[in-house]
């Protein structure tokens, strides 16, 4: 049960030292506490822990025009921040994670503003249609932290300049672009302000939960693991990855999220593989790349591989028996 409320603000907008201070707050969080963590980037791509940086992002441009490109611990697709857009965070102790309850906060704060909303589907909130806030979900040990995107007044012509969604992922949402799905929140309620929003959130916060949220600040952390972990975020090997010289690739879109896989094969046996996936449980895309390295390059083998993973959930499970079920389709 949360027995205690904090929130804070991050006076960075830098993507390194903000998703740093995120991942500290996930390891610094005790039981019985849930925090609210409010945080923007400037002219930023983050992408989602399994996805190609350069299938997902127009990287050089984005350089070139002074931005940064972002990966995230979370799953899921990737998405443009710049200050129109308030990014928040919920940590909370594994037993009191309750994704209903913490979308009530940002439902609340919404009403507050005048502003109907809904969600929709498996991450995204909706007004009137629209999507103004996309949501990504990750677990690491007994905390779990649920974040999002809040657009307030996103520039549109960055968010589809710099990245690049395929084909197949707008037409399973139904859509011709990544700008015509989405909204900006001031189309909405055209005085609204990031700092408006942010009080809204707090006061929605105390709401649901019951309790007073009490501020607390980065300078209460450890600063050197804080430094750590935003050279880490910084670093071409988290960025980027190791790239494979690969022999055979595969990919399918699911209701689940996309996948592409990349073999490197010698000697008849996978060497090296290379799991792409815009898909909300990274743990998972990690094991199958585990899994499955080592095993022969052989339809029946890699299913008796896939067959060995456990699924830690039913939406795990669901998602190794559709992948079981597009191997056994492949033509190796």
């Amino acid at each position: 049960m949360i027995g205690k409320l904090f929130f804070l603000e991050s006076d960075s907008f830098d993507p390194y030292k903000n998703l740093a201070l995120e991942e500290l707050l996930l390891e610094s969080c005790g039981r019985g506490i849930c925090i609210l963590y409010l945080w923007q980037n400037q002219k930023t791509v983050v992408i989602g822990r399994n996805q190609n940086a350069w299938a997902e992002c127009r990287t050089e441009e984005l350089k070139q025009a002074g931005g940064k490109l972002a990966r995230r611990l979370s799953g899921g697709g990737a998405v443009f921040h710049d200050l129109g857009n308030l990014n928040f965070t919920f940590v909370v102790g594994k037993e009191d994670y309750h994704i209903p309850r913490q979308l009530e906060v940002i439902l609340g704060a919404l009403r507050r503003l005048g502003i109907p909303a809904e969600k929709s589907g498996r991450n995204d909130l909706l007004a009137e249609g629209k999507k103004f806030s996309g949501n990504a979900f990750y677990e690491q040990g007994d905390t779990w932290y649920h974040h999002g995107t809040l657009m307030v007044d996103v520039d549109k012509d960055s968010l589809t300049r710099y990245l690049t969604v395929s084909k197949e992922k707008l037409e399973s949402k139904g859509v011709a672009s990544v700008r015509s799905r989405v909204a900006n929140l001031r189309e909405f309620k055209p005085d609204l302000t990031v700092e408006e929003l942010k009080n809204a959130l707090v006061s929605a916060l105390e709401e649901v939960y019951g309790l007073e949220a009490k501020r607390i600040s980065k300078e209460d952390l450890d600063r050197e693991r804080l430094a750590e972990k935003q050279e880490k975020y910084a670093s071409w090997d988290w960025l980027y990855g190791k790239r494979i010289q690969f022999q055979y690739q595969a990919s399918k879109r699911f209701p689940w999220g996309g996948m592409e896989l990349w073999f490197q094969v010698r000697g008849g046996r996978i060497r090296a593989l290379k799991v792409y996936s815009d898909s909300l449980k990274p743990g998972l895309m990690e094991i199958i790349e585990d899994s499955l390295t080592g095993v022969c390059y052989n339809r029946d083998d890699l299913l008796a591989a896939m067959g060995e993973i456990p699924g830690g959930s039913r939406e795990e499970t669901t998602m190794l028996q559709d992948l079981q079920d597009w191997f056994g389709s492949m033509e190796l």
